[in-house]
């Protein structure tokens, strides 16, 4: 398939900047992936479609306050660091990107927070954007990242034009979220509170959780118009035996498996046996799921709804059936769905 077939307007005003009041408040499209129909409902709504012995799959990754604000020595310059990841423990070491970059030059210190709490000097240039930055700090690694905490802001997406907010510490982070490392969120978890949850516990539905550490790679644009040409970044993925027996259990059972999200779908699709099975996992994946695509695990799915031309909306095409999905997304506009991160949620089943 073509880049330029998955284009789809979607006005200004349709994109959240804030999420709903309570999580599962928000919207939910609901489509039937082999007729197409669409049901119009709220999240809170999802109860019905699940019954016992039913497997939701959730990503347990934490997103960490990864976006820093600090200043150029000598100068005073305003410089945005968006830490990305740890690359060495002791050294305190770690792969950013920059913004301005083109001031930031190897040897250059940079200082955050009043009384310069934190200093980092650039050790080396990785892409236009990108460096390497070595923190100098002290003390124990646990005061490291408590100040990191501390002077952190939520790493909101761009496209969400506004300062982050202290309710986004706790909204721009699923209550499934354990293992830190992400520098966004797994946005189709967000809907789900910890009432819900129980609900559908209690119903009978089991939860099974794996991780793979959301990077930004997750908002790079698709720059080919061929499909097959374009790479995607690695993303860490855990996926642990305990997991791995809950979904086969329902799989053998022919029972519903959900996959939270396309982080979820993406994990799974990256460990399957040639049996159909899925296997534990500890390791990076790059795939890049477009259709045509036969999926292994997971028979329906909720996600949120995603940026034109994204590798995103690839996936959940590549599941709900290409002119499903684009026809849901018109449906989308026309009701006034809201979109992206902070927006309503689709349950494809």
């Amino acid at each position: 398939m073509k880049l330029s077939q998955f284009k789809v307007n979607v006005p200004d005003n349709l994109i959240a900047t804030h999420p709903a009041k309570n999580r599962e408040d928000a919207r939910l499209m609901v489509m039937d992936r082999k007729t197409g129909k669409i049901e119009h409902k709220h999240f809170k709504d999802i109860l019905e479609y699940f019954t016992e012995g039913d497997t939701m799959v959730v990503n347990n990754t934490r997103v960490f306050p990864a976006r820093l604000y600090g200043n150029k020595e000598k100068t005073g310059a305003k410089i945005e660091v968006f830490l990305l990841r740890e690359l060495n423990r002791e050294s305190r070491l770690w792969d950013v990107l920059v913004d301005p970059a083109r001031k930031i030059r190897i040897g250059n210190k940079l200082y955050f927070g009043d009384d310069d709490l934190l200093v980092a000097e650039v050790i080396d240039n990785t892409t236009s954007r990108g460096r390497t930055l070595r923190f100098l700090f002290d003390g124990p690694y646990e005061e490291f990242k408590k100040t990191i905490t501390i002077l952190g802001n939520t790493p909101l997406p761009k496209y969400i034009k506004r300062k982050a907010e202290p309710e986004d510490m706790e909204r721009y982070q699923t209550v499934f979220a354990r293992n830190e490392g992400a520098v966004a969120a797994p946005t189709a978890g967000l809907h789900f509170s910890l009432p819900l949850v129980k609900r559908l516990e209690l119903k009978g539905v089991n939860f099974a959780d794996l991780t793979l550490h959301v990077g930004l790679g997750t908002f790079r644009p698709v720059e080919v118009e061929d499909l097959t040409k374009h790479k995607m970044d690695s993303e860490q993925v855990i996926i642990t035996p305990e997991a791995c027996t809950i979904v086969n259990k329902a799989k053998t059972q022919k029972k519903r498996i959900c996959a939270v999200g396309t982080t979820v779908m993406r994990a799974i699709e990256s460990s399957v046996s040639t049996q159909g099975e899925l296997k534990p996992f500890d390791g990076w994946t790059n795939k890049f799921i477009f259709p045509p695509y036969d999926f292994s695990v997971a028979n329906c799915m909720v996600t949120n709804f995603h940026m034109p031309e994204s590798t995103l909306l690839m996936m959940v095409s590549a599941f709900g059936g290409y002119e499903n999905i684009m026809n849901a997304y018109k449906v989308a506009v026309k009701e006034k769905y809201h979109f992206y991160s902070y927006g309503d949620a689709m349950l494809i089943i």
